[in-house]
């Protein structure tokens, strides 16, 4: 969503108050947001936060 904006990783960091290096992170998958910034990033591209992430739907451990 960022790229297609033509935002970049520093300006997107700044309107949301993180390093750019965070926003890196979370695009790398080596970093998952807090729920107060997952949330302050769906609102800054107004999108639902499950637009915005995917979580990894996979079946639970039979124990």
């Amino acid at each position: 969503m960022r790229s297609s904006r033509g935002l970049s990783q520093g300006r997107l960091g700044t309107a949301l108050g993180v390093s750019r290096q965070t926003i890196n992170a979370i695009e790398t998958g080596r970093y998952t947001p807090s729920l107060p910034l997952a949330m302050a990033m769906a609102k800054f591209f107004e999108v639902s936060v499950e637009e915005m992430f995917h979580v990894d739907e996979s079946p639970a451990d039979d124990q």
